[in-house]
């Protein structure tokens, strides 16, 4: 008798079974899967920067360098200052009793202009006692002039007896220096007096504007009390501060000095700047910077005088940049700063491959380097940015460049 099959026990056999199937099946790919990849990995070719610059030319940009004299421009910040300034003072004292309109701030006043007269009326009577005392000095003179006649008549009565001292107090010679002395101190203290009388009347000392002023009509001034501040206006200064190391370049004084180009640039339009010329060193070193300090003198600093093409005033206490032309550098060749790569050397083109050339600059400016060691004339610099800097790398131009 055929006994029935137990399905249950059978059943938990069969999933087991299975499982573990599937597991091995899974390890087997991942097996195979690794060993693919290192193979690939293996055999795959490897591209180095060397092969890529035998195999492909880089296309670059190329400048062409000339050796030839050249001028650095040295770029500074400077503040414009006054070349003459003066607080005008009078050199009497008294009341103001007249006051000009130019003498206000802003206002433009001629040499010689008068400005303000102070009340004449005392100097005017002191002038009038000391011409008196010197016609009394005069008279004084005369008559003691009369008797030293009567004293000579006298002298020649009584013989060469009287000698030395004696003799001149015979002859009123003391008297008579004394006369003459008075009579000179009086004439000066009329010179004195008339002096005075003039400085009532106070004016310009030269061309200048009027920056501040201090009185009025009715004001009570004494001498030496400033009455108002004065620029002249025929030339202005620019102080400037210039590292050490750039003043071998610059040429001061001569006939003129170092070209400057001075531009404002918070306040002027593009291409509106002022000339100048570099004027003198100044012996001491700015305090905070601790650079040089040099004058640039500039001519006609408001711009009064007519011109068609109107100039851009400079006003005092202004910063302003300045391009200054330095000393002219011999036999160089001169390339952007920005070609100078990495430990001083200059990528040149040469025979469609890369030298890579050790230079020596002999000074940099904001814009260019100076090169007297390293280029010659008609190399052709390398002005690209390149992905392999090997030397001897091929490179190619663009056809209409070659």
């Amino acid at each position: 008798m055929t006994q029935p099959i137990n399905e249950e026990a059978a059943r938990p056999e069969t999933g087991r079974a299975g499982r573990l199937k599937t597991a091995l099946i899974s390890l087997v790919i991942l097996v195979v899967g690794i060993g693919l990849i290192w193979l690939i990995f293996r055999t795959e070719p490897q591209a180095t920067r060397q092969d890529a610059a035998r195999d492909t030319a880089m296309l670059v940009d190329v400048t062409p360098v000339t050796i030839s004299d050249y001028r650095p421009i040295i770029d500074v910040m400077g503040r414009v200052t006054a070349a003459r300034e003066v607080a005008l003072s009078p050199r009497v004292g008294g009341q103001v009793i007249e006051q000009s309109d130019a003498l206000s701030p802003g206002a433009s006043v001629s040499d010689g202009e008068t400005l303000a007269r102070i009340d004449p009326a005392d100097y005017q009577a002191a002038l009038a006692q000391r011409r008196s005392e010197l016609k009394q000095a005069e008279a004084d003179l005369a008559i003691e002039q009369g008797q030293q006649s009567v004293a000579r008549e006298e002298f020649q009565l009584m013989g060469d007896d009287i000698e030395g001292m004696n003799r001149a107090l015979v002859l009123r010679e003391p008297q008579l220096k004394q006369a003459e002395a008075a009579v000179q101190s009086a004439e000066a203290a009329v010179r004195q007096a008339e002096l005075n009388l003039e400085r009532t009347t106070v004016t310009a000392p030269f061309d200048s504007q009027v920056l501040s002023r201090s009185v009025t009509v009715g004001s009570q001034i004494n001498a030496g009390e400033t009455m108002a501040r004065l620029v002249a206006t025929d030339r202005y200064w620019v102080e400037a501060t210039v590292p050490l190391s750039r003043l071998s370049r610059l040429q001061f004084g001569g006939d003129p000095g170092s070209n400057v180009r001075i531009r404002n640039q918070s306040a002027w339009a593009d291409g509106q700047y002022r000339e100048g010329h570099l004027l003198r060193l100044v012996g001491e070193l700015d305090e905070q910077s601790r650079m040089a300090r040099v004058l640039i003198t500039v001519d006609d600093p408001l711009a009064l005088s007519a011109s068609k093409n109107r100039k851009p005033p400079l006003l005092l206490g202004s910063y302003v940049s300045n391009r200054i032309e330095g000393r002219t550098i011999e036999n160089v060749v001169r390339i952007d700063r920005d070609l100078v790569r990495r430990n001083e050397t200059v990528w040149v083109m040469q025979d469609g491959a890369l030298s890579i050339r050790d230079v020596n600059i002999v000074f940099r400016d904001g814009r260019y380097a100076y090169i007297d060691q390293g280029l010659n004339d008609g190399d052709r610099v390398v002005s690209s940015d390149l992905a392999s800097v090997v030397e001897g790398a091929a490179l190619r131009v663009e056809a209409s460049d070659s």
